[in-house]
């Protein structure tokens, strides 16, 4: 990652600005057939509860489509997301993220997406990235192809899972896909802390894209403001158009 680091603040990059990207139009396809192949298990790693849909819904859903193996791991159950709320407490969090994650998958026709839940601490997993990276050493086969938050998204818990999955790679034929998310908030159209050599494509139709969006209504918690502290959503509805426009973007 740049030593510049992104930040999160105001409302972010306005869509328009990723809509009117030439380059951004231009990103080679994603090859489904060449990538992930007929006879490897595709892994999701995803820090919390909802990465899987905001960054590789679509994806999901086609790779379903082909018959792939999926597997989705939830690092952590995402109970840092209100830190002071008296609305939404940890305790409330760890029972509820997980519910949202499972009626969401279902929304996009994946209820029976086999999913996997390792309980690490929400915020702290760079802390714990040798827990993370011990259990899922004893999880993967060796030819596992690994889809995870990429390790410059912005977000701590994204990058060191990222960076985990990144070294779980190293000397297997395994291999790692990373989708951005937190990216399209920070980053501008061209923006060099962004490996665009790396991106590829992936069309989404207004179908996948519906899909998409009617499965984050049912990430209530962060979707709807926090009554007793006053913030505003965790996802705003600008945030949410970012992440489900026409394509999702990997980093090969």
């Amino acid at each position: 990652m740049n030593e510049e680091r992104p930040h999160f603040g105001g409302s972010g990059t306005p869509l328009e600005r990723w809509r009117d990207d030439p380059e951004l139009a231009d990103l080679p396809s994603l090859n489904l057939a060449a990538i992930f192949e007929e006879s490897r298990r595709v892994v999701v790693i995803a820090p919390h509860p909802d990465d899987e849909i905001l960054g590789c819904g679509g994806l999901l859903m086609q790779l379903h489509a082909l018959g792939r193996e999926l597997l989705l791991v939830s690092v952590t159950d995402g109970t840092g997301s209100h830190p002071g709320s008296s609305l939404w407490p940890a305790a409330r969090l760890a029972a509820t993220r997980p519910q949202e994650s499972r009626r969401a998958l279902a929304r996009l026709g994946l209820a029976s997406l086999e999913t996997m839940r390792l309980r690490l601490t929400d915020t702290q997993v760079a802390g714990e990235a040798r827990t993370l990276a011990y259990r899922l050493h004893r999880l993967l086969h060796d030819d596992d192809i690994l889809l995870t938050t990429w390790r410059g998204d912005g977000h701590a818990d994204h990058e060191a899972t990222g960076e985990v999955c990144a070294a779980l790679v190293d000397g297997s034929s395994r291999t790692v896909v990373e989708m951005p998310i937190w990216m399209w908030h920070w980053a501008e159209p061209g923006d060099a802390r962004v490996p665009w050599h790396r991106a590829h494509r992936l069309p989404l139709d207004e179908s996948a894209r519906a899909a998409k969006r009617h499965a984050m209504v049912e990430h209530g918690s962060q979707c709807q403001p926090d009554r007793s502290t006053g913030a505003p959503p965790i996802l705003s509805a600008l945030a949410l158009e970012r992440l489900t426009q026409p394509h999702e973007v990997f980093l090969l």
